[in-house]
Order: structure tokens, then sequence, then C-alpha cells
């Protein structure tokens, strides 16, 4: 697991709204040439990275409006999880923090992750993110739909009911209202550590 924070001098409703613009991510992630969104949860990503072209699809399993996306892919080239979270600091400054597990598929990959790759990558694509925003001053659009765990969806399009692959359920410290568990617990789970000072998740 990689994880790297930022503090980017914008409102936190700005930041998360900019966050939510999937299709923008190739202005400022390494890698990543072009991002179709499917609808409100799912969308194409086609990367080059290394030299190696891969296309996947991601679904976003958890998402509360300036607070937290959590997604993690579906199908295609790729498998991966994470999330990103949005601290208010102040009026004009938002902490933004980004966690995510990526299973190396080449040799190159693997290679590049054991030398700390992926994390250098992401540390980059906060930074440019930060500049992205910054340098604008405003959010290029906004999404500010509600995304429950228990909601996520098959590739058929039917309810799994199922919780993704992190830990996060309503209830959870990092969660929304409490809702109670699925009736059929997720098949691994995945728990940030906590910000300093922050009381620990399970």
């Amino acid at each position: 697991m990689v994880e790297q924070t930022i503090d980017v001098d914008a409102p936190l409703r700005n930041v998360y709204n900019q966050w939510t613009q999937f299709e923008e991510f190739p202005n400022f992630m390494e890698g990543v040439e072009d991002i179709r969104q499917i609808d409100d949860r799912h969308c194409h990503w086609r990367t080059k990275i290394a030299g190696v072209r891969r296309e996947f699809d991601t679904e976003i399993v958890d998402q509360l409006p300036d607070e937290r996306i959590a997604w993690r892919t579906t199908g295609g080239d790729v498998r991966q999880k994470g999330v990103v979270t949005f601290l208010s600091l102040d009026p004009e400054h938002t902490r933004v923090r980004l966690a995510m597990e990526m299973e190396p598929e080449g040799m190159a990959e693997k290679a590049g992750d054991a030398l700390g790759f992926l994390d250098r990558r992401v540390k980059g694509d906060l930074k440019r993110f930060k500049g992205f925003i910054e340098d604008h001053g405003h959010e290029t659009g906004q999404w500010r739909g509600r995304i429950r765990p228990t909601d996520q969806s098959t590739p058929g399009g039917t309810s799994s009911g199922e919780l993704p692959p992190y830990g996060l359920r309503d209830g959870d410290p990092m969660g929304g209202p409490a809702g109670g568990p699925s009736s059929r617990p997720a098949p691994e789970t995945w728990d940030l550590p906590p910000e300093p000072g922050e009381p620990g998740m399970r």
C-alpha cells in the first residue's frame, strides 16, 4: 500500500468537487491517457506506464461529498483499490490524503514498485492536482451524489449486497450514519492507518 498527503490552497468544497471530475485526471495523473465516465459509478481508463499500455474499468464503491471517494477495479489489465479523503484545515485550505494498493502486472512494474516507483508517482499526482486547482482558482465541475458501499453493483448492474474491500461501512469512523453491516461480508478488509492524532480505525 502507498499513501501520500498534500495540503491544497483551496476550500474543501472546491477541492472535493474537482476530484469528482474523473475525465480531467489525465491533466495531472502521470501515465493516464484517457478516462471515459460511463455512469456515476463506473469509468473506463486507458494508461501508459513504463511503456506499457493498459485498459481497465473502475467502480466507485463509497463516495460521501466533502469526505471521501473509494474505488476498485472491476475488469481489465489492472488490479487496484484505493481511497481519497478530504479534510478542511480552515476555510481556505484542504488536506487531501490518497492511499491505494496496486498489484503489479509486468516485470517492469514489479521492479518499479520495489523501488518505490508507485509511491513517487502518487506523490507527483497529488502535487500536480494541487497545482491544477490552485492555478484554475476554482473547480472545473462537480458531482455531489452519495454512493454507499451497500449500493455497489456487479458488472451486470444488479446490487451485490457486499461491502467493498476497504473495511469502510456506514457507522465506521470514515463511514456515514450508522446503518448496520451488510448481510454478506466482504471477502477481505483493508483499513487505512489513522492520521496522527486521530482515533484508530478498525
